[in-house]
């Protein structure tokens, strides 16, 4: 089984890039976030004539998160199960062939007195708090996503630097751990130990792309069961060398099922 993980950065934009990419590499799963469009005026046709069903949740402009798969889902939900702020384009879960599949965008939190940091620290919360009621560590669970969090020092370039920043400030590193701590384990690092492997590089700063200035926000993680017989997991950068790219690269991991 291989599912990726691919924040878009608007997916009518990048559709070109999403549909080479499945060609050449024929996922299972692949999660896509930020596609910033309302779901009538989702691309849905060029993905299936790829050969996928689409399950998608979004709005316009922002947010939005959404399954490409080879199967139809057997089950799909979005949001938290709270009808008040259900988050349901930030938060989309599948099941497929008894697989559970949790696609997260988690916000970015803009400044660390910002509300929207504490935002971003109770919507880890609430995340950890909704793994508790949905599932059970056992089962064969994979969580996927931009989490916009550096989980180690090895994530980020400077991680020195990196202190109060809203994306490896301590408190968020910690709301991460927590979750992780339920049952989750980074399959990347299963795979990868070594720094300097990158899944965002910024616009802002001409050359952070190819002076390697960059951070992984962008994970697969997998609950026991799937993570003893993960077999590879990579980051492919190929798309982010696209002439209109996303500033994010795409997160592979492979299970031998």
């Amino acid at each position: 089984m291989r599912v990726a993980t691919f924040n878009v950065n608007s997916i009518r934009s990048r559709v070109d890039i999403v549909t080479d990419w499945l060609r050449r590499h024929q996922p299972d799963v692949l999660a896509l976030q930020e596609t910033k469009v309302e779901d009538s005026l989702f691309p849905v046709e060029p993905f299936e004539s790829a050969g996928y069903h689409v399950t998608h949740r979004g709005e316009k402009a922002y947010n939005g998160v959404a399954f490409l798969t080879r199967s139809k889902p057997d089950f799909v939900s979005a949001g938290f199960d709270d009808a008040e702020h259900s988050e349901a384009t930030r938060l989309l879960r599948i099941e497929i062939a008894g697989v559970h599949f949790i696609n997260t965008y988690i916000p970015q939190g803009r400044d660390l007195e910002h509300p929207y940091f504490a935002y971003k620290l109770d919507w880890y919360e609430r995340l950890r708090q909704w793994f508790a009621r949905q599932y059970q560590p056992s089962q064969p669970v994979v969580w996927l996503g931009d989490l916009n969090v550096a989980r180690l020092p090895i994530d980020v370039f400077n991680p020195q630097d990196r202190a109060q920043h809203v994306c490896y400030h301590e408190s968020v590193r910690q709301a991460l751990a927590r979750c992780c701590d339920w049952g989750f384990t980074d399959t990347f690092r299963l795979h990868c130990p070594d720094a300097g492997q990158y899944t965002f590089f910024s616009y802002r700063r001409t050359g952070n792309f190819e002076a390697n200035k960059g951070w992984r926000l962008d994970y697969i993680m997998a609950t026991e069961s799937l993570a003893r017989i993960c077999t590879r997991s990579t980051i492919d950068l190929k798309p982010r060398r696209h002439p209109r790219p996303s500033d994010h690269a795409v997160m592979v991991s492979e299970f031998d099922l």
